[in-house]
């Protein structure tokens, strides 16, 4: 008898998850269906092979790396290649996504230009992505050159949001949700391809003054939460690492042909890929690993799932936007978030 319900119960788990994949394969054409299958022996090939010559990423052997300065009312923490600043009681990490775009790149280089930095990505069909940064590093403009053709992607210079290095908080409140809580945080565990695909693609829930920066979209909450998310609880990655593991990628299915088919009807689409942690940890340690894992995410979606790597851009919240409530392990705050942000930015200083 006993042997009967346990034969029953792990048939019911079997039936469940058999449920929940059928669920997210909905809204799936045969083409997409094909390319998961050729995704998955991909994966299976392909991180087999480089398995014995990862590196041995760990948030424990950056910390000795950490340097701490004052400019002014600011504290800067460098470490490696980001920069952890305090100020006027706000707390943000900002790196170059520039270094990003080296990977599957058939040239990269770097030119100095007036006060700016310029760095220039050459893909395999020729297109060139150009990133152009200040001195410390912080996104100005990004676009894309084709054929004679350039198309602005983003246009972070100031209008408001920074300011001589100070942040500048928008004045806005938070938007009135009138639309079911499952279609507005898209729960991407259980969604199906199709709710993931109009979640992407929805307007913003309430009307816009005008267009933003991205510094703007990043650090105001208020303004990021006008448009959907999709989030993602179930990925999870070793202690205190920020790789992907293998057995993780696969989560990012119905996530990635989404965004992939957003970016080929309209290739200025950006979507932003948030990182978030629990309350367990320092907040230095909670920030660059929610950064770091973020841009993780984002690499895998370029390389398994087509998404161009000058349609995403990443930021880390370490504990900052705790999904639940609570100082102690929540899984639930352990997650990855994802919008397509393209309605809220602005692509000139003019917009």
């Amino acid at each position: 008898m006993r042997e009967l319900r346990e034969d029953r119960r792990d048939q019911a788990r079997d039936d469940r998850r058999d449920d929940r994949r059928d669920r997210r394969q909905e809204g799936r054409t045969a083409d997409q269906e094909r390319r998961i299958e050729r995704l998955e022996q991909r994966i299976r090939e392909e991180r087999r092979e480089d398995r014995a010559d990862r590196r041995d990423e760990r948030i424990d052997r950056l910390r000795d790396q950490r340097r701490e300065r004052r400019d002014g009312d600011r504290i800067i923490i460098t470490e490696g290649d980001r920069t952890i600043i305090r100020e006027g009681g706000r707390t943000y990490i900002r790196r170059d996504e520039g270094l990003r775009f080296r990977d599957g790149s058939r040239d990269w280089r770097e030119e100095r230009r007036g006060s700016e930095t310029v760095r220039i990505s050459v893909r395999p069909d020729g297109s060139e992505i150009y990133t152009y940064v200040d001195d410390d590093g912080r996104l100005l403009r990004r676009s894309r050159r084709y054929r004679g053709e350039e198309v602005v992607l983003i246009d972070n210079r100031p209008r408001g949001g920074f300011r001589g290095g100070a942040f500048v908080p928008l004045d806005l409140p938070p938007p009135v949700i009138e639309i079911p809580r499952e279609e507005y945080i898209v729960d991407a565990d259980e969604a199906s391809y199709g709710q993931i695909e109009r979640a992407f693609t929805a307007p913003p829930v309430r009307k816009l003054e005008r267009k933003y920066t991205l510094d703007e979209v990043r650090y105001n909450p208020p303004l990021r939460e006008s448009v959907r998310s999709v989030d993602l609880d179930s990925i999870t990655f070793d202690t205190g690492s920020w790789e992907v593991r293998d057995d993780q990628i696969t989560k990012l299915e119905n996530i990635g042909l989404a965004m992939e088919d957003a970016v080929k009807k309209d290739p200025k689409t950006i979507f932003m890929i948030e990182g978030h942690t629990d309350a367990v940890g320092s907040d230095d340690d909670n920030l660059s690993l929610s950064d770091r894992r973020a841009e993780s995410v984002a690499s895998v979606l370029t390389k398994y799932f087509n998404v161009p790597a000058e349609n995403l851009t990443t930021q880390g919240y370490g504990e900052q936007y705790l999904k639940v409530k609570t100082d102690g392990p929540e899984e639930r705050n352990r997650r990855v978030a994802i919008r397509n942000i393209t309605p809220l930015l602005q692509t000139s200083s003019a917009d």
